[in-house]
Order: structure tokens, then C-alpha cells, then sequence
């Protein structure tokens, strides 16, 4: 991220003492605080340092230093907006998709003294927006024979919207409750379905877990594409229906392993041709690139180039914020958008429709409200929130316009 931030020429010495006096409460410089703000958790820089340090740790620390520059009131004040706003937007947006019955597929499941899951699902809070990659998930796991329990949705949430604002008492008791029910659960693993509650409870909230000593349970976390991969003897027996699609993949770096686990998987699926579209990975999902909106929009514009040119017909993505971003572009583009794991279903001949972006794709907030209406009247939905959070949550949400809409 140091060359479009514009600090690449900097010197790393005087960087990183800045960061430093950053973190301890010391003397900061311009640079250094760029650095913290614009990192985006690619992660390249946790192998490539010797001394074992964690740098990525570093500049998460010293981003919270910035936020913690504000007033207590008004960072308390900015995580409650953000956690509020993400709360409507999920409710809003999932029960404009899936009926009662489905939603109480995202229920978090109690612990039971008498059995075990074999893992805990873990959603965070985003993934009910694109719900449909959460059914292929469990159906999947249900095939190849792995019990789970679900955590997840703002009730179980990691805590990072509070984190990024500095209000860090607010994000403590979300991320310890979160953590200490997943240990209730007695499940060896936790997989993690979102690289930023990956990052967030793998980071910053399980290495100081309190509660760890008093409950006596621990557990690995883990990213669920790297658990699938990890298990791909048990899922190939399973792909029995050829795709015959040409597919490039949409992936990011920062989580280790992510990206390879995801083209093992889709290389194990029978006729589907992998193509590497040799495009920059940066960041651990297309939100981290937030902080530098122009360098955002031409990778995503060089991405779709790039499909494009590769004659690919499907492009895949790993993660459900990048989907939300890219997804509408299929309008415009000769290739389908997808997330990964609808071409492992299609293979295992399991299909969820992806309602969110056939939504997103009709771009016309009236025509959307009335589509969902009948949903969000038997959920119990004010349709005046629905559209506010159609307009703010789902059209609003398009970094790079689609062909023919101005750039903004």
C-alpha cells in the first residue's frame, strides 16, 4: 500500500519509529500515521520479518492510537454508529431475502452438555447479507459428514467496529463474550468464515482471552476455506457433476493460505478450468482498501480487464464483501460473478439462488421494494427502513460504477 499512498520514498527507519512513538504515546510523524491508516492487512510483512515480529499487530495498534486521539465520548459514540448501522443493515437485508424457517438456520445453536459439535461455524456478522454462500457452507459440511454448531450475526460480534473507533472497552466485552461462548461449545475448532473477524479475534482478542484460564476450554481458529481445503479427501468423493466453466479467481493475501486453499478446491471440481488471472493481491478483503478509494477502484477495474481478456467465464470470489462490491458488474461484463463456493455446490448439486445480486443488479430502489415487499411484511420489516437501507446498504455500495454511471 506504500506506493499509492504516496510514502514509498520514505525512509523505513524514521517509519517505523514514528509508528513506534505512535503506539507508546510518544512523538508520531505524518508518515507514520499514514502508514497505520492505509495498511490493509495484506499480511506480507509477518513472514518477511526476522525478528518475529508481527507487523501487521503493530499497525493495528497503532491505528487504534489515532482513534484513541479523539475523545472517549465521541470514539464510544462513532462504534455505537457503526455497530448500529451494520445491525439494521443485516436485519434489514436478510429478512428481505430468506423466509423464517431460513433465518433460523443462522440461529445460534445452545451448547449441549451431552454432545460435541465437531466445529463451530462462526458467520461474523456481514455474511447474512449474501446468505446464500452461508447455506452452501452448511450444506457442504453436512455432506461430508462434520457436525457444527452456528455462532454469528451482531449479537456474537467480534468487536471491530468498536476497535476501529478506539472505544477498546466496548470492543473487549464483545470479543471475550464472543470467544467464551464459543469455548462452551467444546469443539476442538472455530472456523471463521470473514478474514476480518479472522484477523480481529485471532489477533487482537484471543492471545489476551481471560476467560481461557477460568473455563477451561480452548480451541484452534481457523479460516473455513483453509478447513475445507485441509479436508478435500472428504469433499472430492462428493463433486460428481462436471462444471465446464472457465474460472478465474477474485482473492486477497491476508489471510495465510486462504488464496491456495480456495484454487485447490476449485481445481478439484471435474471440468472446471482454473485461470490465473495474475492480478495484485492486496489486503485481506476489498473493504481494507477503503482508505484509498481510487487505488480500490482501478484494481477492480483491472480485474474485470483482466477476466475479460482471459476469455474466463466465471469470475469467483472468496469473500462476501468483495461479492457485495463485484457482483453487479456481471451485468456489464461477458462473464458470470460468483462466490467460490456456488461452483463447488454446483459440482455437488447444491444451489442456493444469490438474491442479493439479482437485486443489486435491478438498480432501482422502487422496483427493489417491490420485489421484497411480501419478505419484509411477514418479517415484520417498516418499509420506510427498508428503503433507507436499500438505498445506504446495497445500491450505495458500488465502488467502481457500473459502465454508463458517472463516477461519483
Amino acid at each position: 500500500m506504500t506506493s499509492p499512498a504516496g510514502i514509498d520514498a520514505a525512509d523505513p527507519t524514521e517509519v517505523v519509529n514514528g509508528v513506534l512513538g505512535l503506539i507508546s504515546g510518544g512523538a508520531s510523524t505524518q508518515t507514520a500515521d499514514r502508514w497505520a491508516t492505509v495498511c490493509s492487512g495484506s499480511g506480507a510483512c509477518i513472514p518477511a520479518c526476522k525478528e518475529g515480529i508481527n507487523p501487521r499487530f503493530m499497525l493495528s495498534l497503532a491505528k487504534l492510537a489515532l482513534a484513541r486521539r479523539a475523545p472517549a465520548k465521541t470514539q464510544r459514540s462513532k462504534g455505537h454508529a457503526s455497530y448500529r448501522a451494520m445491525t439494521r443493515g443485516v436485519h434489514v437485508l436478510s429478512r428481505v431475502q430468506l423466509n423464517k424457517e431460513e433465518l433460523a438456520r443462522f440461529e445460534r445453536t445452545e451448547p449441549q452438555p451431552s454432545e460435541k459439535p465437531d466445529i463451530v461455524f462462526y458467520t461474523g456478522c456481514n455474511l447474512l447479507k449474501t446468505p446464500h454462500i452461508a447455506f452452501l457452507c452448511f450444506d457442504i459440511l453436512e455432506r461430508i459428514g462434520i457436525s457444527y454448531a452456528v455462532m454469528g450475526g451482531p449479537a456474537d460480534c467480534c468487536g471491530v467496529l468498536q476497535y476501529r473507533t478506539g472505544d477498546v472497552e466496548a470492543a473487549g466485552k464483545l470479543g471475550y463474550r464472543t470467544t467464551s461462548r464459543f469455548a462452551k461449545h467444546g469443539a476442538a475448532k472455530v472456523l471463521s468464515w470473514c478474514p476480518t473477524c479472522q484477523v480481529q479475534i485471532g489477533e487482537n482478542v484471543l492471545p489476551g482471552r481471560r476467560e481461557e484460564a477460568a473455563d477451561g476450554q480452548s480451541f484452534e481458529f481457523e479460516a473455513f476455506v483453509v478447513f475445507l481445503a485441509d479436508n478435500i479427501d472428504r469433499l472430492t468423493p462428493h463433486l460428481t457433476k462436471p462444471v465446464k466453466k472457465r474460472v478465474g479467481l477474485h482473492e486477497h493475501p491476508g489471510i495465510a493460505g486462504a488464496g491456495a486453499a480456495a484454487e485447490r478446491l476449485l481445481r478439484a471440481v471435474p471440468g472446471l478450468e482454473f485461470v490465473d488471472l495474475e492480478q495484485p493481491k492486496v489486503g485481506w478483503m476489498c473493504n481494507t482498501l477503503q482508505p484509498l478509494p481510487d487505488y480500490k477502484r482501478s484494481l477492480h477495474a483491472d480485474l474485470l480487464e483482466a477476466a475479460e481478456a482471459a476469455n474466463v467465464t466465471t469470475l469467483a470470489g472468496v469473500y462476501h464483501a468483495c461479492h457485495r462490491d463485484m457482483c453487479t458488474h456481471e451485468r456489464d461484463w461477458p462473464f458470470e460473478v460468483v462466490n467460490f463456493m456456488e461452483l463447488i455446490g454446483e459440482s455437488m448439486g447444491i444451489h442456493y439462488e444469490d438474491h442479493f445480486k439479482r437485486l443489486k443488479i435491478l438498480q432501482d430502489v422502487d422496483v427493489i421494494l417491490s420485489d421484497v415487499a411480501p419478505l419484509a411484511l411477514e418479517n415484520g420489516l417498516r418499509m420506510d427502513e427498508v428503503r433507507t437501507v436499500l438505498l445506504n446498504a446495497l445500491l450505495s455500495e458500488q465502488p467502481l460504477p457500473l459502465r454508463g454511471q458517472p463516477l461519483e
